[in-house]
């Protein structure tokens, strides 16, 4: 059983972005079964442009502005403010992720490892708008479920994927499944997690636990991102996961 703090770390990414990085990095690559975690803010012209992918899936979701998406499968989307869009690259794809034209547009893009048996099959997509997502509240706690539950973005690994809102000094508990590893991001305020604290731009990284009770010093705001391991090795360099 385990919980541990990092903080992120600033990483130049694509044309001109800066990410907030949690892994890959040196020293720490991935956290079975995710690969990346990324928080970016991008200025309009600037981006991603086209590149290509295999071996895994990606989810990218937005708090502000909008990302255009364009893909060799004939896709071509814009995701605004509280949606998100999921590709999954499998075989491969060829993709580009482009912002709003005005403004700046920030979220998370998520990558999760597919198992190798999944490792070949055919690529595809998916886009979630914001009003497509479930919300609760729960007593000073307001949870969009983005993976699990009723969500309509679905993946080819058991992942659960919440952003709370959680007043000062209410209280969210969230029960896991046995084997359920994962990260806790925190984007603004003050959180415990049974009882260990964290603040704005660390994560605590999560294992052996089945039952997470948060509380909030002050309001804040976080991600909560656990999924089950395929506990298979995993061969990791830039676009590509085999």
């Amino acid at each position: 059983m385990s919980l541990q703090i990092r903080d992120v770390s600033l990483v130049p990414e694509g044309d001109g972005v800066d990410v907030k990085r949690l892994f890959p990095l040196q020293g720490f690559m991935n956290f079975d079964p995710f690969v990346l975690w990324d928080h970016f803010d991008i200025g309009p012209g600037r981006g991603f442009p086209d590149h290509p992918h295999r071996g895994f899936e990606a989810i990218t979701y937005m708090f502000k502005g909008g990302m255009n998406h364009k893909d060799n499968l004939g896709n071509e989307s814009f995701v605004s403010a509280g949606g998100a869009q999921r590709f999954t690259a499998g075989s491969g794809l060829v993709h580009s992720e482009m912002p709003a034209e005005k403004g700046h547009s920030n979220g998370i893009q998520l990558w999760i490892n597919l198992p190798q048996r999944l490792k070949k099959i055919d690529p595809s997509y998916q886009q979630v708008d914001a009003a497509d997502f479930p919300v609760k509240s729960i007593n000073g706690a307001q949870v969009k479920v983005l993976v699990g539950n009723d969500s309509p973005l679905k993946l080819n690994t058991e992942v659960i994927y919440q952003h709370v809102n959680l007043d000062k000094q209410a209280v969210y508990e969230l029960e896991l499944k046995p084997g359920m590893r994962g990260i806790v991001y925190v984007m603004n305020g003050h959180i415990n997690v049974n009882k260990e604290a964290a603040k704005a731009d660390q994560a605590l990284f999560i294992e052996g636990i089945e039952n997470l009770n948060f509380s909030a010093e002050k309001d804040s705001e976080f991600m909560v991102c656990m999924g089950l391991p395929h506990n298979e090795p995993i061969k990791q360099y830039g676009p590509f996961v085999d």
